[in-house]
């Protein structure tokens, strides 16, 4: 490739510490959709012929075939796919398959690659968010009249609809779909053409490659299109914040299965046991998806480590993008896809939803609003149902045990219908403010996910 230059030949250990394939050769579908881009455009603006055009493009194809079959020789001496590739081309067609490297560089090359590379699995992502998100809506749909305890600090907060609790991840999820599809905009951009560094001295149809490879557009500084790797740090971002949603759901799966919650059953095809203890069922899969947020927010720092300090234009460090990006989009299409498995395989455990939620403490902030309608100012509302709440657990009662006149000892305003707002269903009616947690809303809230993941 550059014995041109060198008298000698490249040390074993280089060429071991150096090659690529082992990995980028993934890219190869990407590299040879480039590659026919390319040499058509190079046969429209004279450089190659019609004949050496479609010779070349039956070349590429036939390679094409060949790794989709399994029966191509990678060979790590040539470093890495881009060069596998051609060096096939020109072992199978003759001399006229090393003008397919006219005007290019591998810095361009790859480049391009890239883009084409995370293009196709923005989609997928954006698929596999989809699909957890239709599970989660399934389970939500499914138990859309059961109450759960709400938590702050991992402490009982306030009852709420199990399904607004599992909607608010759909939430989450739907600001990934929306980052992904944010960032398309930014990889959607056609890098090739660039060459090393400052463009070619050949009359480049840029745009018509552009064209062909569907891109809505050329970059337009040389320097920036070879070295720019912003485009692949946000997509390890976007997959970090998917592991990050996807953790929060698991610790809570993990939470609700366990026997001191006891509000979630997973079918037994999707627990594992343990090698020591026989009665033990456990969540692993909810585990996994929590615990791999790790190499997710790793990947992307790597990447960001990586690219920090480089001067313009390509530098070698660039050929690290490649291994947590590709590992980074692996684990979270998995994580994602195995979860909406789960959960489509899960249920909630109804009567103890109902046991739990039970706690008139639960209502305490209803009683707060309660005197606040009755005039009395927040602050002073808040004390007095502190301090109601205090001597209930002192003398080991509950709220709903006590008296009309045990009431009017904390304040005056308390009267014969204080029962209403320690009612669960009366209670929650009268969250009616969109965004809260009536199951009234919860019920628009389904609907309304139901016609946006296309399952009205």
């Amino acid at each position: 490739m550059w014995k041109g230059r060198f008298e000698k030949g490249t040390a074993e250990a280089v060429k071991s510490f150096t090659e690529s394939v082992s990995f980028d050769r993934r890219l190869y579908a990407y590299d040879i959709q480039g590659s026919v881009a390319h040499v058509t455009m190079l046969a429209e603006i004279g450089v190659l012929s019609k004949a050496e055009r479609d010779k070349i493009v039956k070349g590429l194809r036939e390679i094409h075939a060949e790794i989709d079959r399994g029966e191509f020789n990678w060979d790590p001496a040539l470093e890495d796919v881009h060069m596998n590739i051609e060096s096939a081309l020109i072992q199978r067609i003759g001399p006229v398959g090393a003008k397919l490297h006219t005007a290019r560089s591998r810095n361009d090359q790859v480049a391009l690659d890239l883009r084409l590379y995370i293009r196709a699995e923005i989609h997928e992502l954006r698929e596999c968010v989809r699909l957890l998100q239709r599970s989660l809506h399934g389970l939500a749909r499914r138990h859309a009249k059961i109450f759960i305890p709400g938590y702050t600090h991992l402490q009982r907060a306030q009852p709420v609809p199990v399904a607004h609790h599992l909607l608010a991840y759909v939430e989450m999820l739907e600001r990934d779909h929306e980052r992904l599809s944010d960032s398309f905009r930014r990889v959607d951009v056609m890098p090739l053409g660039s060459g090393a560094i400052g463009g070619s001295t050949l009359p480049l149809n840029r745009e018509l490659v552009a064209k062909l490879l569907d891109f809505p557009k050329v970059t337009q500084n040389s320097m920036d299109a070879v070295s720019d790797r912003d485009f692949a740090v946000e997509t390890l971002f976007n997959c970090a914040m998917i592991g990050a949603h996807c953790s929060r759901l698991g610790e809570d799966l993990i939470l609700w299965t366990s026997a001191e919650f006891g509000l979630l059953d997973i079918e037994d095809g999707y627990c594992t046991g343990s090698s020591l203890m026989p009665q033990k069922k456990n969540p692993d899969l909810a585990e996994l998806a929590r615990g791999k947020s790790g190499r997710l927010y790793g990947n992307l720092l790597s990447l960001l480590t990586v690219i920090k300090g480089l001067p313009l234009t390509y530098n070698r460090d660039l050929q690290e993008d490649k291994e947590p990006l590709f590992d980074s989009i692996d684990t979270a299409k998995a994580v994602l896809s195995v979860l909406a498995e789960m959960i489509e395989h899960s249920h909630i455990r109804e009567e103890r939803a109902a046991e739990l939620v039970s706690d008139p403490l639960l209502l305490a902030t209803d009683l707060t609003d309660y005197l606040v309608l009755k005039g009395v100012p927040f602050r002073e509302a808040h004390q007095v149902v502190g301090q109601v709440v205090k001597q209930c657990e002192k003398e080991g009662r509950k709220l709903t045990e006590l008296k009309p006149d045990q009431w009017k000892k904390h304040s005056a305003c308390f009267g014969e219908d204080v029962a209403e707002a320690l009612d669960l269903e009366k209670a929650m009616s009268k969250r009616t403010a969109a965004g809260a947690a009536s199951l009234k809303n919860v019920q628009a809230q389904l609907r309304r996910w139901s016609r946006a993941l296309g399952l009205a």
